[in-house]
């Protein structure tokens, strides 16, 4: 099975996403410069970090005490190959209806 529903399912909570986007923008970053952005208890910020990790979006490797994070460049691009692949699909059916509504009008 794909895990395509394991990554959408991990980036649908909004606290998931903006950890990822996050890490997209700035690379690297500990769990605690992770958790500093946000309003939320360190074990709540373990608890996300730890679905992107088990849903293949993040890696960690330990330095010393912290735990350091960043995007798994892999799981992005399944992201974007789906999209790419849908987007071909919906643009395929719209012009087909761009075309029935042409013989419509004649």
């Amino acid at each position: 099975m794909s895990a395509l529903p394991a990554i959408f399912a991990a980036l649908s909570d909004p606290y998931r996403f903006e950890i990822v986007e996050r890490l997209m923008e700035e690379g690297e970053l500990s769990a605690g410069e992770i958790g500093d952005a946000f309003d939320i208890s360190a074990p709540a910020i373990s608890r996300h970090l730890s679905v992107l990790h088990e849903a293949g979006l993040v890696e960690r490797r330990a330095q010393r005490q912290q735990r350091i994070y960043s995007v798994k460049p892999g799981a992005i691009r399944k992201v974007s190959d789906w999209t790419l692949d849908h987007r071909a699909f919906w643009e395929a059916s719209l012009d087909r209806l761009e075309a029935a509504l042409r013989e419509d009008e004649t």
